[in-house]
Formats: structure tokens, sequence, C-alpha cells
């Protein structure tokens, strides 16, 4: 990968390019620092809602149709999502067709039309996509996790926003909240694969939009707290009981962010993990079981999932509070430590092959890390994790009072689960 170039039009966003060599696409990344997170309580799902009203059409492209088929001719993906803290847009086309990519994303951010019949319309998508993904257990699980977790913070409230909220959102609210932070000295313009120092003409062009007035997104910052309650279920009649289990870890840029990293790898990042290698091929008990990790700019998040049978969920739970106990006594082995760093390295360097990859990489560098750093140079820091790090994390993080669980299945009492996370 050739050298990272960072340029800001004034006024206007900051520009991140991230060439590749050996690759004949280019990929568009548009973010910016707005998400679920920054809302208030009126204007729940109002980042979602947004990111689906731009591609409904401008003055030049009226139309939803005249969007998705000028992208497809180009043999395009494109997309956006919506996360607690961000917001993003993007295509990825061969080289030829950046100048168009630019032209068209740009037209959707600046000159959406957002017309009540579409607002409207709209709103049924919307809503039958929350009612998809609540019926949907193992996407659902982590929901009610951060529920569990995050309490009433906006952390722990769905990025969609409620039904509810949906319905009795107003256009003209929704506009108001878009002109306050749409603006172009918000954006981070990231353009990453067969791209050159000099396509910067390009991206001037069309992103060079100064901002009338500039509005900084605000959000509520998360400060740690232990419920009363660490437990949310939701009663459902499921053939397989969802589990998800964690607590609070540690913000971007968090000197320990690292050793965590590593520390979900060791536990549940691979099949030969030891959360894995215990409750699947030992005991039998699980087909999925895994460990991620989550950052924010304040706070963070670990998470265990699994899915299980009805009969087995108490003894599950108990064993992956186990295995968490384990690692606070005795730190991963020095082969188990450079078999997770390995590991890590080479999931990085493969997905890095992809020029999107690239651009959301280098974005989430630059919009929640402020720097730029390599991916080698990442590497780098990596290998330099040592095994008593990691166990400091396991003894600052796993005490069981800290613990959240949500779960869904066929359950209506908490006490139980209470008591095994009391225990």
């Amino acid at each position: 990968m050739d050298s990272i170039f960072v340029s800001k039009i004034p006024h206007g966003p900051k520009v991140v390019f991230a060439p590749q060599k050996n690759t004949e696409t280019v990929t568009l990344l548009v973010l910016l620092p707005l998400g679920s997170r920054y809302e208030t309580l009126n204007l729940g799902g109002a980042s979602h809602f947004i990111e689906h009203l731009l591609f409904k059409g401008t003055n030049r492209r009226p139309s939803n149709f005249i969007i998705s088929q000028e992208l497809d001719r180009l043999g395009a993906e494109y997309n956006g999502f919506t996360g607690e803290d961000h917001t993003g847009y993007w295509v990825k086309t061969i080289r030829r067709h950046l100048d168009t990519s630019l032209d068209l994303l740009s037209d959707m951010l600046f000159n959406s039309l957002f017309r009540k019949s579409d607002f409207e319309k709209e709103k049924g998508v919307i809503i039958e996509e929350i009612k998809m993904y609540r019926d949907n257990p193992m996407f659902y699980i982590e929901n009610l996790f951060e529920k569990a977790l995050y309490g009433d913070h906006p952390l722990g409230r769905l990025i969609s926003g409620e039904i509810s909220q949906i319905k009795n959102l107003k256009l003209k609210e929704l506009l108001s909240f878009k002109k306050k932070f749409y603006q172009s000295d918000n954006l981070i313009v990231v353009v990453a694969g067969n791209v050159k120092k000099e396509d910067i003409k390009n991206v001037k062009k069309y992103f060079n939009v100064s901002s009338a007035k500039h509005n900084t997104p605000q959000f509520k910052v998360f400060n740690r707290r232990f419920p009363s309650s660490r437990v949310e279920i939701l009663n459902q009649n499921t053939k397989q009981i969802q589990i998800a289990l964690g607590g609070i870890g540690y913000p971007y840029k968090h000197r320990y962010s690292l050793p965590l990293e590593l520390l979900s790898i060791i536990l549940g990042g691979y099949m030969s993990s030891r959360l894995f290698s215990k409750i699947r091929v030992e005991q039998g008990l699980t087909y999925f079981i895994k460990m991620g990790v989550n950052a924010f700019v304040d706070t963070g998040n670990f998470v265990i999932r699994a899915g299980v049978d009805k009969n087995n969920t108490e003894k599950t739970i108990l064993l992956i509070l186990e295995e968490l106990d384990k690692i606070k006594k005795n730190p991963p082995s020095a082969e188990e430590l450079n078999r997770a760093k390995d590991y890590y390295e080479g999931r990085l360097k493969i997905s890095l092959e992809d020029s999107a990859d690239v651009a959301s990489y280098y974005g989430s560098r630059v919009l929640f890390y402020k720097d730029n750093l390599s991916p080698s140079e990442l590497v780098k820091k990596i290998k330099k994790v040592r095994a008593e790090e990691i166990q400091f994390v396991a003894r600052e993080l796993f005490n069981r009072k800290n613990i959240s669980l949500s779960i869904i299945g066929p359950f209506k009492n908490k006490n139980i689960f209470e008591k095994i996370l009391n225990y």
C-alpha cells in the first residue's frame, strides 16, 4: 500500500486518499460524526431516517429509481449505514467511474429533496425494518444487551428508533436536525484503491461546499454506573435461546484497547479459542459462540454471544463465567498470545485487499482516532502487547458485579440469572 495523503478543504471536508497497487477498483466513502447517540428522545431514529431519504432523489436525479439506475449502470456496489456515533455513504466502482461517484454522492448529500410523500412512505419501510430485526433473535440480542448495559442512556437505544418514535417523527424536525449537522466541514471524504494525489481536484470540485455556520455534533457522555438489574429478558417462544453476556470495555485510543482486542480473540475470536473449545467442542452445548469488542469515544464494551438449548442456558452461562475467571488467574501462554497476534495481523491484512475495507480502515482512523496510523504500524503495536497486560484487562473488566446479560427465549423470571451473576 502506498503512502496515505490527508488534506483539508478550507471550510469544507477533510479528504483522505489511500492508494492501493494492483487493483482496478476505487471506493468513495463519506463519513459524518453523527449517529443515534446524538439524538434526543423525540428525534429517535433521525440519523437512520436521513440515511434512507438521501437515496430518494435530488433536483438533478429526482427519484430513487434514477439514482439506482445510474449506479447500477456503473456496475457499482453502494449503500449507506448508520451507527451510534457515525453515518456513512459509499460507492465502489472501477477507476474510470470515480468522477461519476463523486458527482452522485455529493449531489445526494447536498441536494436531496426530502419530499413529504417520500418521508411518509419511508416511515412504513423503516417500521418494517425494525420488525425484521426484532423478529430475528440473532440480530436483536445485541440491541437487548446494549439496553441491559447502558440503560436509558442513548447508547442503550435502538439506532433505528422505536416504532412509536418513527410514527411520531415530524419532517420539519428531521430537516432541522439534518441542516444543523450535515455540513461539509463535518464530513470526512475517503477515496481508496486505484487513486492518485491529483484526484484531489475532482474531490474539491464536488465537495467544496462551504458551511454557512459550523455546528459540531454533541453527545451525552456515558458515566459508568451499575444498575440494580443487569439482566434483560425478551420472552419469546424460540427453539434456541440467544445469550449475550458482557460489560463495559474501553474507548478508542485507550492504552488497554489493544490488549482487550487480543483477549477477545483468545477467548472467543476463532475456532481454537477457549470458549469455542470448551463450550462447543468439549461440552457440545452450542453451534455458535463468539466474543467481540465495540468502542466509542468515551466508552466501549465487550460481549460474548451464544445460541443454546433452553435446558442448557444456565450451564452455558456458568461455563462462560468460569472461563472469564480462569484468565483472570492465569495469563495466556506465550504460544496462545502469539497465535492471537498472528490471527489479528492475518485478518487485518486479508481484509485490506479490498478497497472498501481500506476506505473503512482509514476513515475510522481519521474520524475516531484523529490519526492515519498504517496497518503495519498497528500490527507493530499489537506485537508489543504482553501477557501481563491481557491479564490486567481481564481482572479489571471481568468482575461479575460489572457483567450484564441479555436473553431471548421462553423465560419470564430474571431472579435465577441475577443470582448467577451475583455469585
